[in-house]
């Protein structure tokens, strides 16, 4: 598996020879408004075109519908006849933008020999939830390829804790930005992937979702610093740059 982070929680995956697509967030930087008045979003610019980006994928995941995992420029861009693969309860508003082949992931999807599975995930905890709606992750699994989590916008909480537990993923992708909304911890912080390193001490969890957006509270060289400091190895938790690939094996990893 080659795992590209693009910027933010886009990620391009390529599984089997197939290109996916996950989270497209196109927007040029300071083109969204500010989450916190500190600066428009997104704060860094992609590491490539979008144009880039979207050749050869041939399936889109897009976890939810907040903008900054499928923008406006998203929607006009990718080709409407791609597969895509959504949240039970947005395909309708997907399809509006004139996607013609949308599948919502109520259990499981098989495509081309891959396996997506839907995972629970909690936008924040308590009242806060209502504002930031609902969110799905999802495990992803392959003959010949390491079996991944990618658990999205979500805090560490039980039912995370226990895909973690029962599925035994390979690989781990997590937004530990410590993004805040109204003071409230709406992604896991640098605590939390900490956390989620020991729930999973032979898996190599990747940290994404960092350094875009203004309402991030925790930079890369802040996770890093605190992991160490926690006894969290470089060989465990990988922290790329935008536009960083990576190549990850079933058993190995490097």
């Amino acid at each position: 598996m080659k795992f590209r982070l693009l910027r933010n929680a886009t990620l391009k995956l390529d599984i089997l020879g197939r290109s996916v697509l996950i989270d497209p967030f196109f927007a040029p930087k300071g083109s969204r408004p500010s989450f916190t008045g500190r600066a428009p979003n997104p704060l860094v610019d992609l590491p490539m075109s979008p144009e880039e980006i979207l050749d050869g994928v041939e399936l889109v995941v897009v976890s939810h519908l907040h903008a900054d995992h499928f923008d406006p420029i998203a929607q006009e861009l990718v080709t409407k006849h791609l597969p895509l693969i959504c949240q039970p309860g947005d395909e309708d508003r997907i399809r509006a933008h004139g996607f013609s082949n949308v599948t919502p992931l109520v259990d499981t999807v098989n495509w081309q020999g891959i396996r997506f599975q839907r995972r629970e995930g909690s936008h924040g905890l308590g009242p806060v939830v209502q504002k930031m709606g609902s969110v799905m992750g999802f495990t992803m699994t392959a003959k010949d390829e390491p079996s991944l989590y990618w658990a999205g916008d979500t805090v560490l909480y039980p039912a995370v804790e226990a895909t973690i537990v029962e599925s035994r993923p390979e690989i781990i992708a997590i937004h530990p930005c410590g993004a805040k909304w109204d003071g409230d911890l709406i992604t896991m912080d640098a605590a939390e992937a900490v956390a989620t390193c020991r729930l999973a001490p032979d898996a190599v969890v990747i940290a994404t979702h960092m350094e875009a957006l203004d309402h991030a509270t925790v930079s890369r060289d802040d996770l890093l610093k605190y992991a160490r400091n926690e006894g969290i190895g470089p060989q465990q938790l990988l922290v790329p740059q935008d536009g960083d690939q990576l190549t990850l094996t079933a058993g190995r990893n490097g």
